[in-house]
């Protein structure tokens, strides 16, 4: 075991810090990082086993996003807001994680563009997938420019989680 010595103060003596011996010195650790991960990924993604039938560039979207029920005129909002997570976002459509089924099928998608404004779209969810997680995986593509909801609700604590 290698030693080092930190500087010595008056209230402290010098303290021995220990140095692991590196069990793997034979194989660099970025190495057996980078093989352990690409197995995973391997076994995550056969060669083959992916079928990108989508046309656009999909965009990772991790930020939370609300969605509101329509109404019977398919265009005012109607309901309580549900908050989800996002996953991915294309010019055309966007995908996301839900804890509960969601009982509507069209609903106003309200984005953050800072600054306390709101995009809201219209989208028409196409599928939906339970995850081996426990939680939902929805999508579907958007339709139609509307007003978000959420720009006339000053208080956005007072939503309900999906």
């Amino acid at each position: 075991m290698v030693m080092s010595i930190l500087p010595q103060s008056r209230q402290n003596p010098p303290r021995a810090i220990p140095r692991w011996p590196n069990r793997l010195a034979s194989v660099p650790a970025e190495s057996n990082v980078n093989q352990r991960v690409n197995t995973l990924l391997a076994a995550l993604y056969p060669q083959g086993a992916i079928v990108d039938r989508r046309k656009e560039v999909r965009y990772p979207y991790p930020h939370m996003v609300y969605l509101t029920p329509l109404a019977e005129d398919g265009i005012s909002p109607q309901g309580d807001n549900i908050v989800v997570a996002g996953k991915q976002l294309s010019e055309n459509g966007l995908g996301f994680f839900h804890q509960q089924p969601l009982p509507h099928r069209r609903m106003i998608v309200s984005l953050d563009q800072g600054r306390g404004q709101w995009l809201g779209l219209i989208i028409d969810l196409s599928w939906c997938r339970f995850t081996k997680f426990g939680w939902y995986e929805s999508g579907g593509r958007l339709l139609e420019v509307v007003d978000s909801p959420l720009n006339t609700q000053p208080q956005l604590g007072m939503i309900r989680a999906s």
